[in-house]
């Protein structure tokens, strides 16, 4: 039999790994044994405990504990954990998913061990190298042994760096998979705290928003003049770093129809999406939901990596100007995106575990 070690970090990479780790249980138990490390990046309950729950996820092996701290700081603890572990047990191949510091250090220590790295997620590129999480997703590529692509401009990133043949594989996106298996179950289990009457689902938390009081504020002004001008409920779940913000910045209480809750389990973020009308983000998997949900997204950020939803006219750039946010979020309001089909077919976990395998 197999042994593979997942590596997770952050909340995204929680919910990734739940497609991945059923497919393993109910088709591959015979064949491939998963373990997971959790780096600890995302450390308290709300933005990683309950998940592994909530998504019927084996529990993590290890845990790191590393916590935040300056990325190399972060990262340079989560390469020597994994390393250690990596030299204690005999692992045929490490799972790694997306573009945080989790992901760049696996992909790095494993790599030098010798131990094949699967990268879930490749091939995605903003063209930005003033995001941290670009600079993870190039390193992690060009590290990797088998690279899993979402989409077919992923694809396309990928042989235009070099890789080809059999190392580069379309395996549609796994997020494609949950949101299909959750979705029903999430609104059946709806919290009462999501609203019932219709609503823009609002979500904050990259860095460069976040730590530039000015884009902040703009993003903010936007949201309220949304709540108070136009009438529209805002729902915002807020990071834990983007309240401390708020907090810091001595901002002016939002208005009532901003409803600030704290981050929301990833059962309730798929009951939001379903039941909002809009959504406004700098998450690039909250766009991807949004898409597979059919609800349009204005995009809080100057460029993404999942270029296919603009260009599907489902998604709008609107950086963090206030003008341009409201403007777009005028004109995505008035659209139902069509149902995607640039993402796979629904099965990507189960196309990638039977290229692991073979």
């Amino acid at each position: 039999m197999k042994r593979i070690l997942t590596i997770v970090g952050a909340r995204p990479q929680f919910i990734k790994a739940a497609a991945i780790s059923h497919v393993i249980r109910d088709k591959y138990a015979g064949q491939l044994q998963e373990d997971i490390l959790h780096t600890g990046q995302h450390y308290d309950d709300a933005m990683s405990g309950r998940f592994f729950t909530e998504l019927d996820i084996p529990l993590p092996k290890y845990n790191l504990g590393v916590g935040s701290g300056t990325h190399g700081r972060q990262t340079a603890l989560m390469l020597n954990g994994i390393e250690d572990i990596l030299l204690r047990e005999r692992y045929d191949g490490l799972l790694v998913y997306g573009d945080t510091n989790s992901t760049l250090a696996g992909a790095v220590a494993a790599s030098k061990l010798q131990v094949p790295v699967y990268h879930v997620e490749a091939g995605l590129r903003s063209f930005n190298r003033a995001m941290p999480e670009e600079v993870n997703r190039i390193v992690a590529d060009h590290v990797s042994t088998l690279l899993f692509a979402p989409t077919q401009t992923a694809m396309q990133n990928l042989e235009n760096e070099g890789f080809a043949g059999s190392q580069a594989i379309f395996s549609g996106d796994v997020m494609l998979d949950n949101v299909r298996h959750y979705s029903p179950i999430a609104l059946q289990s709806a919290s009462s705290s999501i609203p019932d009457t219709p609503f823009v689902l609002a979500t904050v938390h990259r860095d460069f928003n976040t730590d530039h009081p000015e884009r902040l504020k703009s993003i903010l002004s936007a949201l309220c003049t949304l709540a108070e001008q136009h009438g529209t409920e805002v729902f915002f779940p807020i990071h834990p770093r983007t309240r401390q913000r708020i907090d810091s910045m001595r901002i002016a209480p939002l208005p009532s129809r901003i409803r600030i809750v704290p981050p929301l389990s990833y059962l309730e973020t798929l009951a939001a999406l379903n039941r909002s009308q809009l959504v406004l983000t700098d998450s690039g998997g909250l766009q991807k939901e949004a898409y597979f949900c059919g609800r349009p997204c204005v995009i809080l950020r100057p460029e993404t990596e999942w270029v296919e939803i603009v260009e599907a006219g489902a998604a709008m750039l609107a950086d963090a100007d206030e003008q341009r946010i409201l403007v777009a979020a005028r004109q995505m309001s008035e659209i139902t995106p069509s149902q995607p089909s640039q993402f796979g077919d629904g099965h990507a976990a189960d196309t990638i575990i039977r290229h692991i395998l073979a």
